[in-house]
């Protein structure tokens, strides 16, 4: 197990790396640009989220066939994957481009915000959404290999691909007169991300077909079939909508949010990207059970597995305990070093982000714990389960929390029902009013929820089956394959 999350807590920080490092260097440009990017990121994070969950599903299909000892079916669904997520990409590329406008308008906002930060939002999406479809290699490139049980070959291709983004950034974003490069902004953090993923997504590819590493992928494995096709939309669909529930909660949330100041809207978006660093440790390892209950189950392995997956959350949970300790009693230094002194709104900025890293260091242990849990279930193939405790702890915990907590009226309708001809009013209800303060708080609780909902559920044991039915090691009487 820890040969497996080493490396992918290693990527997953290299991954937050991309967004830290536009974070510090737009945090220097103008705290607006920071406020956009935390406006912007939602809606992209929204389409990404559709192909997302089809990526996932390859990645459990190839951890099942690669414990049953099945090579060529783990070749073969690595490359269905890679064409159908590759389409997908295409198709949301030009969809996202094409509505960018459409999108922000849905947002309701704070006049100043509006003026000041939605533009610049604009500007960051499309140029992200152009891109789109040069990051889905990678993306797809390392769930595939986090499957078949290597992830120190995507955490190299990660890191050369963070080092390009962090030479990039401050040269496109400032621009370089002596090589006569223009000041980009906002533009020029996408445009950094964007060339640095693709040179990431030609190499995975690149290893995947050309090197012995991974499954044993083929050319031909590219030409879509019907029969893997419906596997992967099977198994995908959930793990879709997970994600993508997830990206409407962050964009209600987002909705919420920009109806507040800017130094408030930045504030939530720089505190989220610190929690998304100091989450890794529990994402690192979710995803390594993921590997280890997928690969184990396949190997008609049940009691191994559940093993893994009660040590992987006593040490998640055990990380996650520290990191919290420090995020509350040092929060101000943390969050400072992404705020340079003299900017516009910095110092209003770092105080009410260090108030929201103290309020969620809280949750940070039952992070831990609900990251294995659901990293448990999606290894079994169950990604209806892992989707029914996402959507709790965002939908049932978060969303609706904040909403009460922050808003001072919360308004629900007008609502009509045409075939029985019934007009309901709206319905108005008179909220905490807590401001800022009141987002911070709501965010901590889905969480909490969502861990103490999962751990009870997983207890019952009905996870441990197997999805695939076509492996040289089916046996009669070892349990669903």
């Amino acid at each position: 197990m820890i040969r497996l999350a080493w490396p992918i807590v290693t990527i997953q920080l290299l991954q937050v790396a991309y967004n830290v490092a536009d974070t510090f260097w737009l945090g220097r440009f103008s705290a607006d640009a920071v406020g956009a990017m935390s406006i912007g990121f939602p809606i992209i994070f929204l389409l990404i989220s559709v192909a997302g969950g089809f990526t996932a599903a390859g990645a459990i299909l190839v951890a099942q066939y690669t414990g049953a000892d099945s090579e060529g079916s783990a070749g073969t669904v690595a490359g269905q994957t890679l064409g159908f997520v590759t389409l997908l990409a295409l198709a949301l590329s030009a969809l996202g481009y094409l509505f960018t406008g459409d999108l922000l308008a849905l947002l309701p906002s704070q006049a100043d915000t509006t003026a000041q930060v939605i533009p610049l939002a604009a500007a960051y999406m499309e140029v992200f959404f152009l891109g789109l479809p040069f990051l889905f290699g990678f993306f797809v490139f390392s769930a595939l290999m986090r499957g078949y049980g290597d992830t120190q070959t995507p955490m190299r291709v990660m890191f050369l691909s963070v080092a390009l983004n962090v030479v990039l950034d401050p040269i496109l974003i400032f621009g370089w007169q002596a090589a006569a490069i223009p000041q980009l902004g906002i533009r020029g953090a996408a445009l950094a991300t964007i060339i640095s993923r693709g040179a990431a997504s030609v190499l995975g590819i690149y290893i995947l077909f050309f090197t012995h590493k991974g499954p044993d992928v083929a050319i031909s494995d590219l030409r879509l079939e019907l029969e893997h096709v419906t596997e992967i939309v099977r198994i995908g669909v959930p793990s879709a909508l997970e994600q993508s529930a997830s990206a409407a909660a962050m964009l209600t949330l987002t909705a919420m949010v920009v109806t507040f100041a800017p130094a408030v809207v930045a504030a939530y978006g720089l505190g989220n990207r610190l929690v998304s660093v100091i989450f890794l440790p529990a994402m690192g390892l979710g995803r390594a059970t993921n590997t280890m209950v997928g690969q184990n189950l396949g190997a008609d392995q049940a009691d191994r597995a559940e093993r893994a997956v009660w040590i992987a959350a006593k040490a998640s949970a055990g990380v996650m305990v520290v990191a919290a300790i420090v995020a509350a009693v040092f929060p101000e230094p943390i969050v400072g070093v992404f705020m340079a002194t003299g900017t516009d709104k910095a110092a209003e900025t770092v105080a009410l982000g260090s108030n929201y890293l103290r309020i969620r260091s809280v949750e940070f242990a039952f992070i831990g714990v609900l990251q294995v849990l659901l990293g448990a279930f999606r290894g079994a193939g169950d990604t209806k389960t892992a989707m029914g405790f996402s959507i709790v702890a965002l939908w049932l915990g978060r969303v609706p929390t904040v909403a009460y907590l922050a808003l001072g009226v919360i308004t629900l309708g007008p609502l009509t029902i045409p075939l029985l001809d019934i007009s309901l009013g709206p319905l108005v209800i008179q909220a905490l009013d807590m401001g800022p303060e009141g987002i911070w708080i709501g965010m901590a609780m889905g969480n909490i929820l969502g861990a103490i909902a999962a751990a009870a559920y997983f207890t019952r044991g009905t996870w441990k089956s197997t999805v695939i039915d076509d492996t040289p090691t089916a046996t009669t009487d070892g349990g669903d394959q």
